[in-house]
This record gives C-alpha cells, sequence and structure tokens, in this order.
C-alpha cells in the first residue's frame, strides 16, 4: 500500500511540473455579414481548392482533452462562450476553426483562404463531447498591395 501511495505522489509531482506549449499563427477572416474598411486594395491570386481538418475531444463541457496546439488567430465566430457564475469558458468549436485554418494555410503555403467553408460535427454524449472540423476554400495567394 506504502509502494501505491508513492506511485500517486510522484504522478502528481510529474503533472504538476510538466508545461504545454502552444503556437498561434494569425489568419485575417471575416463572416459574410462583416464589414471592412480600408484604403488599401489587395491584389489576391485565386488558386486551387484547400482543406484543413482538426478535431478535439472535450470533458465535462470545459476541459479540452487532446486537440491541436496552433491555430490562426483572427478566425473567431459568434459570441464568447460562457459558464456558470460569470466564468468564461472556452469554445472548443471555434477553436477546432481556427486549427483547421490553420492546417489549411500552412499545408498550401496560401496567404488566405478565400471562400472558406466549415463542416462542423459534433457528437454530445452529456460528459464528453467530440468536435470535429473539416474547412475547405481556395488558396489565396496576395501579389500585391496598393
Amino acid at each position: 500500500m506504502k509502494k501505491f501511495w508513492q506511485m500517486t505522489a510522484v504522478a502528481a509531482l510529474i503533472a504538476t511540473t510538466s508545461g504545454c506549449v502552444s503556437y498561434n499563427v494569425s489568419q485575417p477572416s471575416a463572416s459574410l455579414s462583416g464589414e471592412v474598411k480600408t484604403d488599401l486594395k489587395a491584389d489576391v491570386k485565386v488558386g486551387e481548392t484547400i482543406s484543413g481538418e482538426s478535431s478535439t475531444n472535450v470533458l465535462f463541457g470545459w476541459l479540452n482533452i487532446g486537440g491541436d496546439t496552433q491555430f490562426a488567430d483572427g478566425v473567431s465566430y459568434g459570441a464568447a462562450a460562457g459558464g456558470g457564475m460569470g466564468l468564461p469558458l472556452p469554445d472548443p468549436v471555434s477553436n477546432a476553426k481556427a486549427a483547421a485554418a490553420y492546417k489549411a494555410v500552412k499545408s498550401s503555403g496560401a496567404d488566405l483562404i478565400v471562400a472558406p467553408r466549415y463542416e462542423v460535427t459534433v457528437n454530445d454524449y452529456f460528459i464528453f463531447k467530440q468536435v470535429n472540423v473539416k474547412v475547405t476554400g481556395n488558396k489565396g495567394s496576395i501579389q500585391s498591395i496598393r
């Protein structure tokens, strides 16, 4: 029994002293109802179809298990998720969309995704949720900005 408690203490020590790393890359996006005003004009060359996929698991509605650690900044959808007692909860669908957009842009060498379309599948098992996202669109390469 003493050996069991020693192993539990060692496992708890390892779990509390290990760290995580996350990388973000900016990816501009706008919803269909978004309005962007600027004096700059970009010449974007539209290329072939590109795609990316991401998935994550959520336990108890707030604990993300697995999933990606690299996301495209600027990919946000809807209002921020909120929980009880005024505590903000992470939105696993938005995170998976941002990760899928990052993968699509990174793997194709694009500057942006032209007309992105997201396929979202959520399997909710009350205390456990699986979120799968696939993004498809066209490769956008910025030729010049004037």
